[in-house]
């Protein structure tokens, strides 16, 4: 009996001891969490981007984000510019916060509502890939190159592109 007791009296021993020990391996404490809401950035298109008048011939138009028109042929004689203008896009959003620009990497069609068609690529923008916001608006600028076929048929010739942008 008396080893009995005593083993009895070891165990509880051995248990009271291994659940301090426990208690000694946790520690809890706590830490803070924070969030802040920004404004979204948002994009509204200005100006289209305008290629002005072009006399039919094979070659290119480019429009430079400031707004300036080269060409690649000699189909050009006077002055038959038109409307010539790069596209303006005004962005809007938090603060200083900088942003990221997206533009078309594949050709963007035009046709004149019948069967007429050009093709416009190598988009480019003024800030070139990333922007900054001033006080919480910034313009980004695009320019392109229009592509014009030799017997272009004659007419007004129109289509659509996107510009994305994001926070960085």
């Amino acid at each position: 009996m008396k080893k009995t007791i005593i083993s009895l009296f070891t165990i509880v021993m051995l248990v009271g001891l291994s659940n301090n020990l426990n208690a000694q391996n946790t520690a809890t404490d706590a830490a803070d969490a924070n969030a802040t809401i920004i404004s979204p950035i948002t994009i509204e298109a200005g100006p289209a981007l305008s290629f002005g008048d072009i006399i039919a011939g094979a070659g290119t138009v480019t429009i430079a984000t400031d707004g300036t028109r080269t060409t690649d042929y000699q189909a050009f004689s006077g002055d038959q510019t038109g409307t010539v203008a790069a596209a303006s896009f005004n962005i809007t959003g938090q603060g200083a916060y900088t942003y990221a620009i997206t533009l078309p990497t594949s050709d963007v069609t035009l046709n004149d509502g019948g069967s007429g068609e050009m093709v416009v690529n190598n988009f480019v923008s003024n800030p070139a890939g990333t922007g900054a916001l001033v006080n919480g608006a910034s313009t980004v600028f695009v320019g392109a190159t229009l592509n014009v076929t030799a017997g272009q048929t004659t007419g007004v010739y129109a289509g659509s592109f996107d510009v994305t942008v994001a926070y960085n």
